[in-house]
């Protein structure tokens, strides 16, 4: 356990599942993690898709410190790591956005146990635990491809204003939500082809 990042959880394999799904129809893939925290879904997607160049970002240095040096146990050289908050450092395009951003509303907060032991910083959404989602939305439009596809990890009663927020976002895209192996909303997926 590290104070600096979430500890990873079940719900996030689904991400990791559809993401290394779209990313084998594309041929060396730019991927980008964001919020990256210890790095699972940066080394996750590296190690599953060697000719893939992952970027991991994070606005926490603790957390891309530790993600670097999870990274670096695994052997893997096509990450790479960017201190950014969301995407605000990022000015490339790329074919898949990946995040699990904050997203637990802030009056749901101290109410949970992870809050106890786990960075506020990596789990508060705002009021309404859509700050983080709405400004990555947002940010996304200038930096995914033409026929690119963005995944976000979700709490579970965001499904649907999440799901209105992208469909603002990206007008012209395919936006779904993606439930879990307990039925609970969990990932937005807005794919662009």
């Amino acid at each position: 356990m590290n104070p600096d990042v979430l500890i990873p959880r079940p719900e996030t394999e689904l991400l990791v599942e559809r993401a290394i799904q779209f990313a084998h129809t594309i041929r060396n893939p730019l991927i980008i993690d964001v919020g990256t925290g210890c790095g699972a879904i940066a080394i996750s997607l590296a190690a599953e898709l060697p000719d893939s160049r992952v970027v991991a970002s994070d606005i926490s240095m603790p957390a891309l410190k530790t993600a670097q040096e999870n990274t670096h146990q695994h052997n893997l050289l096509n990450v790479h790591f960017v201190q950014s908050d969301l995407l605000t450092a990022i000015h490339i395009q790329f074919d898949l956005i990946c995040a699990n951003p904050p997203y637990i509303p802030r009056k749901l907060l101290d109410t949970l146990e992870v809050s106890k032991w786990e960075p506020r910083l990596a789990l508060d959404g705002g009021q309404d635990g859509m700050d983080a989602i709405n400004q990555l939305l947002k940010q996304a439009q200038s930096r995914i491809t033409p026929e690119g596809t963005l995944l976000l990890e979700i709490e579970a009663t965001l499904g649907k204003a999440t799901l209105e927020a992208a469909r603002n976002a990206f007008p012209y895209a395919s936006c779904q939500i993606i439930t879990d192996l307990s039925g609970k909303d969990r990932i937005i997926e807005i794919n662009l082809r």
